[in-house]
């Protein structure tokens, strides 16, 4: 028996298997989960590759979440398959390179609400998707990095994080009489695809190891795949609008 047996879960942002999501989507089975996967883009292959590499193979659909279309095939297409869905991961992050680095000033409106439509956004276009499916209730769980602090090199990408962050509070808010739960799982940096994209990533690594009391371990996403399986099962019913820090308590200590 799992914690999740009998879900049935929508996972974004699979990339790779050092995603954080694909750490997700592993133990989300190993719990008991059906599960299907989203790529976009160019990122498709590499997302369909990653998905033969679960315990068992997921479906990947296609989900550009700039496209209204494409939100509309995903629920219409979970519809006809499950009829219903308990859960939904939203791991969806990206900025273009102007936007992240030391030069904050640089970057373009332009430039700017590509990140915050993509990162922030997003949240909302995830929640259309599945929210009509969630007849029963639904946790709806997004993977952040603590934006309540300026971070080195992070720039416009923390500024979406906060919108983000808000964004979960307000659809709390408006999905709770559903039965709806929406929470924020806020991870320490772990060594994907998407960390390594960030200049100076390296110092987000040396701090959070020398400061963590629990320590903290770079290249393993099963703490943040275990909070993310525990807010999606039913262990959590009157958890949201939460930010839960997974971060070995690093957030917790001033100096």
């Amino acid at each position: 028996m799992g914690i999740l047996d009998g879900k049935r879960l929508l996972i974004t942002g699979v990339l790779t298997d050092a995603s954080l999501a694909f750490s997700v989507a592993k133990l989300a089975q190993k719990e008991g989960a059906e599960i299907i996967l989203t790529g976009a883009g160019r990122g498709m292959r590499l997302t369909e590759r990653t998905a033969r590499k679960l315990p068992e193979e997921a479906e990947v659909l296609e989900f550009d979440v700039t496209s209204a279309e494409q939100a509309a095939a995903v629920r219409d297409h979970l519809a006809a398959k499950w009829g219903r869905v308990d859960g939904a991961l939203h791991a969806i992050g990206f900025a273009p390179e102007v936007c992240l680095g030391e030069d904050f000033m640089a970057a373009q409106w332009e430039d700017v609400s590509v990140a915050i439509e993509i990162s922030a956004y997003s949240l909302k276009t995830v929640a259309e998707v599945v929210a009509p499916l969630m007849t029963d209730g639904g946790s709806i769980v997004g993977l952040d990095f603590d934006a309540r602090f300026a971070w080195p090199a992070y720039n416009w990408m923390g500024v979406a994080k906060a919108a983000l962050e808000s964004a979960s509070r307000y659809l709390a808010r408006t999905l709770g009489g559903d039965g709806i739960r929406v929470n924020m799982v806020a991870a320490g940096p772990v060594r994907t695809l998407a960390a390594k994209s960030i200049p100076g990533f390296a110092a987000f690594e040396d701090a959070w190891g020398s400061r963590a009391p629990l320590g903290w371990d770079v290249n393993d996403g099963e703490p943040v795949a275990k909070a993310c399986v525990a807010l999606m099962s039913d262990w959590f019913p009157a958890t949201t609008g939460e930010m839960i820090h997974v971060d070995g308590g690093y957030h917790a200590i001033g100096a």
